[in-house]
């Protein structure tokens, strides 16, 4: 235990020390980084990211990986801008709607991984082409833009830099947070991700936690998903298509290990800001943006590297 809170600390502080370096460097870079309305595009950009972060960070908690995230979210996004605009289906039936859509794509993908026994990476392949096959017939790609006025103010209102949109990601993750450490479930879904088998021996339900941590994967989706729709003030299928590789170089920037048992709501949050960070200022110094694809790669390598390293060392002692 002891061990791992001087990790987390490690993790936490060489992330916090690179978020403090960003931040000095980008202020100096350029005089627009430290406006209020950078502030706000930054905080904006955060709170999708951050949800869409947290839902491949529960997978990679049981040692499994969600490949339908964008799909599923692209999905849960056109549902929830199509039942408003078509059928005039109010705010809160709408989001409910699609809470539910996301948490029975995430049920569907955990029930298929441990009926089936077939691997979680091929599965999630497999309904993601599922997912988007459905968001694509039904739309024609056209999106829907006649939203509730209340429902695109959420997405664009702030107050000072900090816009409205922040809200749900931050009780998300404090959820997030309490139900990893207090719960139950919670630390059933750690322990199955450290050693299934010990886990199966100790009484702990492996399948059942397996398929939680899918449902609540897909609920997250969902989450990112309408928040996104309320973010661009319209529900484009193409929602969730650019998620894969964030969803994935944020848990890992954060400590997360791909064998499971090793996650950290506190450090993938950290991870988020300096993904963010990095994104923020390559379009102050009019980058070319597909280096930042460029980047996110290179993070996720050695980051993995990184974990792959202390592993090693972990066993040698």
């Amino acid at each position: 235990m002891i061990a791992a809170r001087d990790l987390l600390s490690k993790e936490w502080s060489a992330l916090a020390a690179c978020i403090l370096v960003g931040f000095v460097f980008l202020s100096l870079l350029s005089p627009a980084f430290l406006t209020e309305f950078n502030l706000y595009v930054m905080l904006r950009s955060f709170c999708v990211v951050l949800v869409v972060a947290f839902a491949q960070m529960l997978t990679l908690g049981v040692g499994q990986l969600n490949l339908s995230i964008g799909a599923l979210g692209g999905l849960v996004a056109i549902a929830v801008g199509g039942v408003m605009e078509k059928f005039g289906f109010p705010i809160a039936l709408a989001v409910s709607l699609g809470l539910l859509m996301g948490a029975g794509g995430g049920l569907a993908n955990g029930l298929l991984t441990v009926r089936t026994g077939i691997n979680g990476f091929i599965i999630t392949l497999a309904t993601a082409s599922v997912f988007a096959g459905v968001n694509l017939g039904v739309t024609r790609s056209i999106p829907f833009y006649n939203l509730p006025p209340a429902f695109v103010a959420f997405g664009t209102e702030r107050f000072l830099a900090v816009p409205y949109l922040l809200a749900p990601p931050l009780v998300v993750a404090a959820a997030l947070a309490f139900f990893l450490a207090r719960t139950v479930p919670g630390r059933y879904l750690l322990a199955v991700g450290g050693n299934a088998q010990a886990a199966e021996l100790s009484g702990i339900p492996r399948d059942r936690t397996i398929v939680l941590a899918h449902t609540l994967s897909g609920l997250l989706a969902a989450v990112g998903a309408i928040l996104a729709v309320a973010q661009l003030g319209s529900a484009q299928p193409t929602i969730g298509a650019d998620w894969l590789i964030i969803s994935f170089a944020a848990p890992i920037i954060g400590g997360a290990a791909l064998t499971g048992g090793h996650i950290s709501v506190a450090a993938t949050s950290l991870a988020v800001v300096l993904i963010v960070l990095i994104q923020n200022g390559m379009v102050l110094a009019k980058v070319d943006p597909y280096w930042v694809e460029f980047l996110l790669g290179a993070l996720i390598l050695a980051a993995v590297g990184l974990n792959r390293l202390r592993a090693v060392h972990a066993e040698a002692a």
